[in-house]
């Protein structure tokens, strides 16, 4: 199964309730953010590794296939495998076996695999960043998230859900007070537009019960609760009159820095993967110019 949708719009969650649901659910649930994983080591990770395969491996060691075997394996950002984890995943999931690196005999697995990716993988196929094969064998069904601002008939039963799970995690809190929203409040977080969706509606209320004094969420918690919207670089910033004025480094510095925040928030952290986005040619450079540009990781 194929779970497709932006970040946050809840694909983890969704496969959990997928594997609760089904015939497996007494067994484990394994979850791998496939985007951060070094590429070095996805092999080994996946499929496991015997004791001497290569440096630093001190014993034989199990690769999340084999842990989640009788159970669900939940890859996350399947998009973000490297080109040789892909090959070698098509064949387990045909012969239903892996080989563990530095190892010649398979062992066998039984796992229902849940991959999920914020991209579209017609365009990574088409771009040759995806095979095409794997794809049709993860994709024997596809299901799409929409985003939060599609939603709006989901939105206030969300905000109530999400707000009675925050006062749940924070009742042991000494002092802790009940929270409720006031109307305006409400109806603040019902016309936000939500680009990071309901990870950034569960946040947002998490903040605004921290900072809120009262058993009350008002307007005014909300606003102060609310992440500021990203800037986003337009086309007035390459139209800009020469001379007296131009400041052409600070120009610079805005869309280097801005390209290189999305980078690293598409690709979780991953500077390799990261890199790769920004047409940089390492992961040293663009630690480079995270650090000149004042990126923050």
């Amino acid at each position: 199964m194929l779970i497709e949708g932006e970040s946050g719009t809840g694909k983890e969650l969704f496969a959990r309730a997928i594997h609760q649901g089904g015939p497996r659910k007494n067994e484990c649930f394994v979850a791998v953010n496939c985007g951060a994983i070094s590429p070095e080591l996805v092999e080994s990770e996946l499929f496991g590794h015997e004791k001497g395969a290569f440096t630093g491996a001190t014993k034989q060691h199990q690769g999340y296939f084999e842990v989640a075997s009788g159970g669900t394996l939940f890859l996350d950002e399947i998009g973000d495998l490297p080109p040789s984890a892909q090959v070698k995943l098509v064949r387990v999931i045909q012969e239903h076996e892996v080989v563990r690196v530095g190892a010649t005999a398979p062992v066998k697995v039984d796992v229902r695999i849940v991959a999920a990716t914020h991209r579209t993988m017609t365009d990574e196929i088409a771009a040759g960043r995806f095979r095409e094969d794997l794809f049709y064998r993860l994709a024997v069904a596809i299901l799409k998230l929409p985003p939060l601002r599609e939603r709006h008939g989901d939105l206030g039963l969300l905000i109530e859900t999400l707000l009675d799970r925050v006062n749940r995690e924070s009742e042991s809190e000494p002092g802790y007070q009940h929270k409720v929203l006031s109307a305006g409040a409400r109806n603040l977080l019902l016309q936000h537009p939500w680009p990071g969706n309901v990870r950034e509606l569960l946040n947002t209320l998490r903040r605004a019960a921290l900072w809120c004094g009262d058993r009350e969420i008002r307007g005014e918690d909300v606003r102060d609760a609310l992440l500021p919207p990203r800037p986003v670089v337009g086309s007035g910033m390459l139209n800009q009159p020469l001379g007296d004025g131009l400041d052409l480094p600070g120009i610079l510095n805005t869309v280097a820095g801005h390209y290189l925040e999305r980078a690293m928030d598409e690709a979780r952290g991953n500077k390799t993967r990261a890199a790769e986005l920004v047409g940089l040619p390492s992961y040293q450079t663009l630690t480079n110019w995270l650090g000149k540009y004042g990126v923050e990781t």
